[in-house]
């Protein structure tokens, strides 16, 4: 049985404090971002578009000076595989931002807690068997990084 958006929503956003908390005790500073911090009508009007501004990342962090994104997405390894599940629509938005913003990196942070780039799932699908459905790219976990890999350990471990 497909979750109900709402059920989606809570499953989310419960994963976005995971990985703010996370984050902040490695030291960085994190603010909530994207579709998630707008007032309902404007977010129900952002459903029924095709805008790049759905995928927004959900997390904005600072640490000595650096900047990140973070997508957070939960429930996205298969429960068959050993793969995550990248919507093509968020790949597409994700290219789009990190364009857009450079050098600002974006991460999309797993269920996991692993790590990966917009470019790197473009890369590890560029030649890799798509979903049936064509709508969702398929990533080997193996090919992502660990948390602390990417954003690093807390300041008092690495003195």
């Amino acid at each position: 049985m497909t979750l109900q958006w709402q059920d989606r929503k809570r499953v989310g956003d419960v994963h976005e404090q995971r990985v703010a908390r996370a984050l902040e005790n490695l030291g960085w500073t994190v603010q909530l971002c994207g579709q998630g911090t707008y007032a309902p009508p404007i977010r129900r009007a952002l459903a029924r578009t095709d805008s790049a501004l759905r995928y927004f990342p959900d997390l904005i962090a600072a640490r000595d000076g650096e900047l990140v994104t973070i997508d957070a997405k939960d429930r996205m390894p298969s429960t068959h595989t050993d793969r995550y599940a990248i919507s093509s629509s968020t790949l597409k938005a994700g290219l789009l931002f990190t364009a857009a913003h450079a050098p600002t990196p974006l991460y999309y942070v797993f269920g996991d807690l692993k790590v990966l780039t917009p470019s790197e799932v473009q890369h590890y699908t560029a030649h890799a068997r798509r979903h049936s459905s064509g709508a969702w790219l398929m990533v080997a976990t193996r090919q992502a990084h660990t948390f602390d890999d990417v954003f690093g350990t807390p300041a008092a471990q690495a003195a």
